[in-house]
């Protein structure tokens, strides 16, 4: 079954080659229209409910996007943000966990954006209520972007959906080949599939420390580092953590530090 696509950018120009784009080389989309203002957009999404709106956030003042999903009754779709913003914007979308496209686009990007969608839509029409986690989650992002509030909410995919949980509550990382599973302080764990990577850019660093290529620790929840038969951070519930060798110098210098 192919996902039927809306398109939402105030450019002609750029409506016409993302649509070109999803027909040439993303099968598994058909796109079943476009809309050049938040108005178009808002009854076509209500007349026809896509599962899938490719969202410019730039038309033309950046709000108006946001105000489109606030306004949607039915919030029963995917969004994948086509944007030109960059830098800081980024970390917010990948708090969000939310699917972006960089301007211009980028073939290979529109076709993990697209594969992605598949998997999660899956999970959504299994669990429906996943959408209400998912729309929480564009409010933050809203939130981020257009108000410069600072969110210490992540959104992580998880097998069954999404779960927002504030960072503190994460007291380490581990790389699980290209995924990162997320250690909670009440025992939970989730995978993700992003890579850890991605959480080191994302996490703050006065909180966070990557202290080996797999692993990231809460430095709030250090109590002890050891360099007994090896290098380990102690985290609160003696979790032990392994610390790289040629990381060790700097972790003990930012310690001294604290």
């Amino acid at each position: 079954m192919k996902l039927r696509a809306l398109i939402v950018d105030d450019e002609e120009f750029a409506r016409k080659n993302l649509t070109m784009m999803l027909e040439e080389h993303c099968s598994e989309i058909e796109v079943i229209g476009d809309a050049s203002s938040k108005k178009q957009a808002l009854a076509i999404i209500e007349s026809s409910e896509p599962d899938v709106v490719f969202l410019d956030i730039r038309m033309p003042s950046g709000a108006e996007g946001f105000e489109l999903l606030d306004e949607i009754e039915k919030k029963n779709f995917l969004v994948v943000f086509v944007t030109a913003f960059k830098d800081y914007a980024i970390r917010a979308f990948n708090a969000s966990a939310v699917y972006y496209i960089l301007k211009p686009i980028d073939i290979d990007e529109l076709k993990l954006a697209t594969s992605r969608l598949l998997e999660v839509q899956e999970k959504y029409r299994e669990n429906p209520n996943n959408y209400n986690t998912y729309f929480e989650s564009l409010r933050n992002l809203s939130d981020n972007l257009l108000y410069k509030k600072v969110s210490n909410r992540i959104a992580i995919s998880h097998t069954k959906g999404l779960k927002i949980v504030e960072d503190q509550t994460i007291t380490h990382l581990e790389a699980s080949g290209n995924c990162t599973t997320i250690y909670f302080d009440d025992g939970t764990r989730y995978l993700d599939t992003r890579t850890l990577k991605v959480y080191e850019n994302l996490l703050d660093p006065v909180r966070f420390c990557r202290v080996h290529k797999s692993h990231i620790i809460n430095l709030d929840l250090l109590q002890e580092y050891l360099n007994e038969d090896g290098h380990f951070a102690v985290l609160k519930g003696d979790i032990r953590v392994p610390v790289a060798r040629n990381r060790v110098t700097d972790f003990v210098r930012m310690l001294k530090k604290q």
